[in-house]
């Protein structure tokens, strides 16, 4: 049981860490065309995070796949950028089935730039499947308490300031935009060294 509450605590930790701020990001650019009553579709996308995040991050600890790490720090603001785009494009609140296809494809770049981490953590461990299920858990949990800020600052921006859905939409997305560009021009030399 200790050993759930150590990993738990580094799922919960991975997704709020202020220095990883690009998790963060990229789930509150999933979910800021989205407002509270929308709760089962932004659950849905979040669970199509993590299993993708949970599938790499697995393949990766037990060395099944191995990307650069150069790549992985490149594509995660990617997948920022994307997810922005799209939530300037596309009708407000829109979900299709390929929303949630596309939410575990990038789930699948974010959980490969934690393996290495908890790789170092599990050591040679023979059997990490506890772990990893702690982990995740505490990735999930972590997760839904950011998409919970984000859904109830959009509910007090549309209901008590009065402000459109569209231009709620505009502004996080476009916040969110610019910080990930930078990030993603900040990567760049590294890639490409």
């Amino acid at each position: 049981m200790q050993d759930f509450a150590l990993y738990f605590e580094l799922g919960w930790q991975h997704i709020l860490d202020w220095r990883g701020y690009d998790h963060i990001l990229f789930v509150a650019a999933m979910c800021a065309t989205y407002l509270l009553a929308d709760w089962r579709k932004v659950l849905g996308m979040v669970t199509a995070f993590t299993i993708g995040h949970s599938l790499t991050l697995a393949l990766s600890v037990l060395n099944y796949v191995f990307i650069s790490p150069q790549w992985i720090e490149f594509l995660i603001p990617i997948t920022i950028l994307s997810t922005c785009l799209v939530n300037l494009y596309k009708p407000t609140n829109q979900t299709r089935p390929a929303t949630y296809l596309i939410t575990l494809i990038f789930g699948l770049i974010h959980g490969l730039g934690f393996s290495a981490y908890l790789k170092s953590l599990l050591g040679t461990q023979d059997s990490i499947i506890s772990q990893l299920f702690a982990f995740n858990i505490g990735l999930e949990a972590g997760q839904l308490l950011v998409v919970s800020i984000f859904l109830l600052l959009a509910q007090v921006a549309l209901k008590l300031l009065h402000i459109s859905r569209r231009n709620w939409v505009l502004f996080l997305s476009s916040a969110i935009f610019g910080i990930a560009l930078l990030l993603t021009l900040e990567r760049l030399p590294t890639l490409l060294s």
